[in-house]
């Protein structure tokens, strides 16, 4: 279980330039926006305006914080995410703009590369006891809010909000959190070959 603490988290420009991301995670470490396999980054958004387009990447997009965000897509979809709806995943070759709903947001957003690898992303919350299992591939935990306790290969580490850990083919993994309000992402991450 490798743990990413919220403060080794690297703020950067969108690739647009209409805002800032904070990364997360990205294989191959300190690939570029360009180049990544997979990429897990959260961002403030804090006006309307067109996604960042990236060419065979797949997106999963949760909303953290605030009251959401309508998506429009090129095609005539349009979906609205918030705090309660489950993670919403796209193409990220797929012309989109957001349309805040009532103000500023925050956002996580998980990106893999299309037939390189696959992701899933869920949001758990309540303090528990929450049971994954995961026995290939990765198993990324974003803690949002409230202390979360996460026991894998009998290790307990403890994850603060904002802070993440990273577990290789972790089998089965144990989830306890401090309060009601706890929340926590769970991702998945499958390399395809």
């Amino acid at each position: 279980m490798r743990l990413i603490r919220a403060s080794e988290c690297r703020a950067m420009p969108w690739k647009n330039g209409g805002g800032t991301t904070t990364e997360i995670a990205v294989h191959p470490q300190g690939a570029s926006l360009d180049a990544f396999d997979w990429r897990i980054s959260m961002a403030h958004v804090g006006g309307d305006g067109p996604f960042s387009s990236f060419p065979g990447i797949d997106r999963t997009l949760a909303v953290l914080r605030g009251n959401g965000i309508r998506l429009a897509f090129s095609d005539g979809e349009t979906i609205t995410l918030d705090r309660q709806t489950k993670p919403f995943a796209f193409a990220a070759d797929r012309a989109v703009a957001g349309q805040l709903v009532a103000g500023p947001i925050d956002d996580l957003n998980v990106m893999s590369r299309r037939g390189g690898w696959a992701h899933a992303m869920r949001r758990l919350t309540g303090p528990g006891p929450h049971a994954l299992e995961a026995h290939a591939g990765l198993l990324v935990l974003v803690a949002h809010a409230g202390g979360w306790a996460v026991t894998a290969a009998r290790r307990t580490e403890a994850l603060a909000p904002g802070d993440s850990a990273l577990l290789e083919s972790p089998g089965n993994v144990e989830l306890s959190a401090d309060n009601p309000e706890s929340e926590i992402f769970a991702i998945t991450l499958q390399p395809m070959s």
